[in-house]
């Protein structure tokens, strides 16, 4: 397993590793499974609260993998104020999930972020890192649904 080699690059019984390691375990398998959360527990010596108290207390990390496609949210003042949780709204209702959830199928995870820094084109979204602005809840349902997968595919 590629996990393996993660674990070789750090010294054994010492906490201090612990971010670096969840960071790399996570980079090899897109999120922490809770297996992983164990055996670093066993490697750092730590208990496995501790290791899955910092996985949950650091948003950096997730305890799940994330959909095919990621739609980032952005919540900023400009978006917030020109309808942003409207648009949120409809992506929830759409896919059927809330935010910082992933579909059943996998095929779609709703993040929530501060800023995209795309200001000009509010309320905006991005969709696997493509930004999508000056959106309405008509032109989001649209938007979805060209990304969802035909009867025939």
């Amino acid at each position: 397993m590629e996990t393996q080699r993660v674990y070789q690059k750090y010294p054994e019984n010492d906490a201090s590793v612990l971010i670096p390691i969840l960071q790399d375990i996570q980079e090899v398998c897109g999120y922490l499974p809770e297996e992983e959360l164990h055996n670093v527990a066993r490697h750092t010596k730590l208990p496995v609260s501790r290791v899955y108290g910092v996985a949950t207390f650091y948003n950096q990390f997730r305890l799940h993998p994330l959909g095919k496609h990621v739609i980032r949210v952005c919540r900023g003042t400009a978006c917030h104020v020109k309808g942003s949780l409207d648009i949120l709204f409809t992506l929830e209702n759409e896919l059927g999930i809330k935010a910082g959830q992933t579909t059943k199928d996998r095929m779609f995870t709703i993040e929530t972020v501060a800023c995209i820094g795309a200001c000009s084109i509010a309320p905006v979204i991005s969709i696997d890192n493509e930004f999508h602005g000056g959106l309405t809840v008509k032109s989001v349902q649209k938007l979805i649904a060209s990304y969802k997968p035909k009867n025939n595919e």
